[in-house]
């Protein structure tokens, strides 16, 4: 990899990070508002080095571990900046099964933004998705087996790892409306400054799912995505801490990292069935979709 792709692909996964955990700052932010400064200084610094290095780093090496068996811990961790043949080989076999999942986990994701989730509507046609919301589950069921109708035909383990996608896009999606109940809950006089930690701690760990499927589009090695979805989860915090009325007022920075999701979900099945996209397609990407519903963002900031 050159120096300029190295770049390229960590900037692309801090940006994609940070703008795809606003959610999970927000809800950081409201529920620190209600803790003692003792207790969020503890959550800012040690559940930072919990989001970085025990979920942003440990799932990601556990994914390529899981989805590679041919490989140990150690090789699962180095596995693209590996010479060795038997790694290579082993890597490229057990990538499509990756990709399907990721792939199938993140469209899901966008279409459920699309068609049930409240939302600022920065293009046309959002509205009208929203007011056919009950067609969601038809949708992504049709989708679900095409890919794997297709992915049967080509190999079936990239079958399996849509349905794995599919399944864990269900079960954190349940995590995270138990969260917003949750939520209320705690923000509510009585609760301990301990529970809250404990609430967020759980929150950030199902939110960091997406950044950390996602980041698969822009590469496999596990070391990158540490260092790219670290530097993200360390800006988001900022925000959480100092900035967070502001972020909010950029309405529709949610819609760009929505549809940025979309197209990394496309790239990675795109990427599972064959067709070769080159390294710097996702990042650019990237920058593109949320670069122009940020400049949407200050045009209706400033319009107001």
């Amino acid at each position: 990899m050159s120096a300029f792709s190295f770049i390229l692909t960590i900037v692309g996964l801090c940006v994609f990070e940070t703008i795809s955990s606003i959610d999970n700052a927000i809800i950081n932010a409201e529920v620190l508002g209600t803790m003692q400064p003792k207790a969020r200084k503890w959550f800012l610094f040690w559940g930072l080095l919990f989001a970085v290095f025990l979920i942003r780093g440990t799932l990601p090496w556990l994914i390529v571990w899981l989805t590679t068996p041919g490989l140990g811990p150690m090789e699962a961790l180095t596995a693209t900046f590996s010479n060795d043949p038997r790694v290579i080989a082993a890597v490229e076999h057990s990538a499509p099964l990756l990709l399907a999942g990721g792939g199938t986990f993140l469209v899901f994701l966008f279409f459920h933004w699309l068609f049930l989730e409240d939302k600022n509507y920065g293009l046309p046609h959002e509205k009208f998705f929203v007011a056919q919301g009950v067609w969601f589950y038809a949708v992504v069921s049709i989708l679900l087996s095409a890919i794997v109708w297709f992915a049967l035909k080509t190999d079936p383990l990239m079958a399996f790892g849509a349905v794995v996608g599919s399944t864990a896009f269900f079960i954190t999606h349940g995590f995270k409306e138990n969260a917003e109940k949750s939520e209320e809950k705690l923000l509510q006089k009585g609760r301990s400054d301990i529970s809250k930690i404990f609430y967020l701690e759980v929150i950030d760990a199902t939110f960091s799912i997406d950044g950390v499927l996602g980041a698969f589009a822009f590469t496999l090695s596990v070391p990158l995505i540490l260092i790219g979805n670290g530097l993200g989860a360390i800006v988001v915090r900022q925000i959480t801490v100092g900035n967070i009325e502001r972020i909010k007022n950029y309405k529709y920075l949610k819609n760009g990292a929505m549809y940025s999701i979309l197209f990394l979900g496309a790239i990675m099945l795109f990427d599972a069935f064959g067709v070769e996209i080159p390294q710097w397609v996702s990042p650019v990407t990237t920058f593109t979709v949320i670069g122009y519903f940020f400049w949407k963002s200050r045009k209706a900031l400033f319009n107001a």
